[in-house]
């Protein structure tokens, strides 16, 4: 597997702006590390923790204590499937779905109004559409996290 795969660029974006809806639950401070082609963001915080903003469920949650970390945890049981959605992902580019450089795989139903992790749900997504809406519907629903501190 090669991680890029099922990673957007993250380079030649403004993502202070496209992610200025989700502080909080995001720290204020935080350094773009990956971004998967659902759109979900992982950040390194000022204590080199990494943290995964799960835009669908809209959550921000620490999975790792470094990147380090990370990489190793990536590779334990389905947290790679799960945190970089590799089925979603093959299955979009099974059918022909591609994005373009400034694109995500975003959701029809957002997950937090019903909507499903399955390819029917997903279509291609302008970043600034994806995120502004995603942190809309879920501050409107109470329904994202904000950690402690």
């Amino acid at each position: 597997m090669d991680i890029n795969d099922y990673l957007i660029a993250t380079t030649g974006k403004e993502w202070s702006w496209l992610l200025n809806g989700w502080v909080p639950p995001l720290p204020q401070r935080f350094n773009i590390w990956l971004v998967n082609r659902l759109g979900d963001v992982f950040v390194v915080n000022d204590n080199d923790a990494v943290l995964r903003l799960d835009v669908g469920a809209g959550t921000c949650l620490e999975v790792a204590r470094s990147r380090e970390e990370f990489a190793r945890k990536l590779d334990a049981a389905n947290n790679a499937d799960l945190w970089l959605r590799l089925q979603l992902v093959d299955s979009c580019r099974q059918v022909g779905m591609q994005l373009g450089p400034l694109e995500c795989y975003g959701f029809r139903v957002p997950p937090t109004l019903g909507g499903k992790y399955e390819l029917a749900n997903l279509r291609p997504t302008q970043l600034a559409v994806h995120y502004s809406y995603q942190a809309y519907i879920c501050k409107q629903t109470e329904i994202y996290w904000v950690p402690p501190g």
